[in-house]
């Protein structure tokens, strides 16, 4: 039991990367505050894992309030509280023609700016656990694809926030920051996605090698096993770092020009 009486607050957590961290979570002994927007797969997840086990906050994180009544649910039904995985994120294409100055302050305030508000409402509490936060982040932060721009910038600046805070925090009052930056994740909202831009129901086992030597992409699970390192006394005094789990390098890497990922249709 790697996460053994921990208390640990997921946002983004009734789907996908989230609902993985989730459950792996209870799964290694730590009560959840299981958050999203879409109700009902956030009480199918709590009746899985339990309700001593679990609860449920469903509420948009950018409302005035919205984080520090988040924490407050830990706390009330819980008692303390020793993490946040900053996981809730706004995944919307753009590209320099359509990301309008009110689309860019809109994905920012869900995907930098609510983070920074969930630490905020939680670092008293983190304090007294000496706990930790973990942002999910994206390998699109070190410079993004065309058509994710907005996305790109908001996670670049969500790393930065996780170096800076990761030292600060960490010196100041016992409270580790870290980031994992996933690279493509087969979840439920990108099937949705691939479907309506009319990609195969078998898309992703037609990957070219380049973009997927495994012959296909990350699941969810191996997000939230990577995930359970971070959160739990395993990382010891370890602050500020970024991992990257992706299968290819990233930096200094050049796909053949002619290649499309998108022959997949």
């Amino acid at each position: 039991m790697r996460l053994k009486d921990k208390v640990i607050i997921v946002t983004g957590s009734c789907t996908g990367i989230g609902k993985a961290i989730a459950r792996r979570s209870v799964q290694e002994g730590a009560r959840v505050v299981i958050h999203g927007l879409d109700e009902a797969p956030g009480r199918e997840l709590v009746a899985e894992l339990g309700e001593d086990k679990a609860v449920l906050h469903i509420e948009d994180l950018t409302r005035d309030g919205a984080p520090q009544r988040l924490v407050n649910v830990a706390v009330e039904n819980f008692g303390q509280l020793h993490a946040v995985v900053n996981n809730a994120a706004w995944v919307k294409g753009s590209d320099i023609h359509s990301t309008s100055l009110p689309f860019m302050r809109q994905i920012l305030e869900i995907n930098t700016l609510a983070p920074l508000a969930m630490i905020q409402a939680a670092l008293p509490y983190l304090a007294a656990t000496r706990g930790c936060v973990l942002n999910i982040g994206s390998v699109n932060a070190y410079c993004g694809e065309p058509d994710l721009l907005g996305y790109s910038i908001s996670k670049g600046a969500l790393q930065t926030l996780t170096r800076n805070l990761g030292d600060t925090l960490h010196r100041d009052f016992h409270v580790r920051v870290n980031q994992i930056n996933p690279g493509w994740v087969l979840t439920e909202n990108e099937q949705r996605i691939k479907k309506a831009e009319g990609f195969s129901d078998d898309w992703e086992t037609l990957l070219p090698p380049v973009i997927a030597p495994a012959g296909r992409i990350l699941r969810p699970e191996e997000i939230a096993a990577a995930a359970i390192y971070w959160l739990s006394d395993e990382s010891g005094p370890v602050s500020a770092q970024v991992v990257e789990l992706e299968q290819h390098p990233l930096i200094g890497r050049n796909p053949p020009k002619n290649l499309s990922v998108f022959e997949m249709k």
